[in-house]
């Protein structure tokens, strides 16, 4: 806490990138993120600039500033991952909900939206109830993750009706076994597998450690064995075929649930892959499609939604 103290108050840049809505737009309040949870003093240090920062290299202080992020303003309490989870951003993962609630039809409170592959985080869930109010359901094929998201939501008693939890026991399907007969979501997201192999993810996380050690002043980062510094388990990272094959599947399927879902919704972390996918879209009928730009500091990246109705 005394380097805190002794630090000077930091000026916090408006981060006119992000979402109008979007409460981090001016920046991080460290000190009132320690006083609110004081496991993250132990990581917070000025950085090159003078500022108050974390090493976002480390993924124990990356998982800790997110648990400090969503307690302080989402009011989510014990939120915690097993070691190697995908340990989102939580700004750019609330761009993400505020970029949604923007799509025709959405605009009421009444809103149930469905998380495909939600993870160990359940983050889109849980910023979808909290900012929002919606109703949630959260799919995922990896059964120990849905077994985390259950213990923070029972960490969080406000979270249990609004949060429902399905597993998808196919890995063949997206929406199928989950989009239950008769049911209808306003609204589905999905943050999809964007490397074809774990070899292809360990490389991306090496050129992100690169990219963060300069952005220090140093010339490379010193791992012998890249760690994926925002974590990531086998269906989070990476699937056969990567992110092109996943939207192309999550597409083609979602036509089958047209009438059950208003829109469909993906993040696109691949400029290559927006130009495939929207041709696909169209040839299967959607009516409106939509791709909306996000930027959060250096990254940009994409949401892609569309409606059959």
């Amino acid at each position: 806490m005394s380097t805190l103290h002794r630090t000077k108050k930091q000026a916090k840049p408006v981060r006119k990138n992000l979402h109008p809505r979007n409460i981090h737009n001016q920046g991080y309040d460290f000190p009132a993120l320690v006083k609110s949870h004081p496991a993250l003093a132990p990581h917070v240090k000025p950085n090159a600039h003078g500022n108050l920062s974390i090493d976002f290299a480390d993924p124990l202080a990356v998982k800790t500033f997110n648990a400090a992020l969503l307690n302080r303003y989402y009011n989510v309490v014990d939120w915690d991952i097993p070691e190697g989870a995908l340990c989102p951003p939580i700004p750019g993962r609330a761009d993400y909900m505020h970029y949604v609630a923007d799509l025709p039809g959405l605009e009421n409170p009444n809103i149930k939206m469905l998380d495909i592959g939600t993870g160990a985080n359940g983050v889109y869930p849980l910023l979808a109830c909290q900012i929002y109010g919606w109703q949630c359901v959260g799919s995922d094929i990896n059964i120990p993750s849905l077994e985390n998201v259950a213990k923070i939501i029972a960490h969080n008693p406000a979270l249990k009706d609004r949060i429902t939890l399905r597993t998808q026991h196919d890995k063949n399907h997206i929406f199928e076994g989950i989009i239950q007969t008769g049911e209808f979501f306003d609204v589905s997201v999905c943050n999809p597998p964007f490397h074809a192999s774990l070899d292809e993810a360990l490389k991306g996380s090496q050129l992100k450690l690169n990219n963060l050690a300069r952005s220090r002043g140093e010339q490379k980062a010193n791992t012998q064995s890249p760690t994926l510094n925002f974590g990531g388990l086998g269906a989070e990272l990476w699937c056969k075929g990567g992110e092109q094959l996943f939207l192309k599947k999550l597409i083609k399927e979602s036509q089958l649930y047209a009438t059950q879902c208003r829109w469909f919704t993906s993040l696109v972390s691949k400029a290559d892959n927006v130009k495939p996918a929207k041709k696909l879209i169209r040839k299967l009928g959607a009516v409106d499609i939509r791709e909306i730009e996000m930027e959060q500091g250096n990254k940009v990246t994409r949401v892609l939604a569309w409606t059959f109705i």
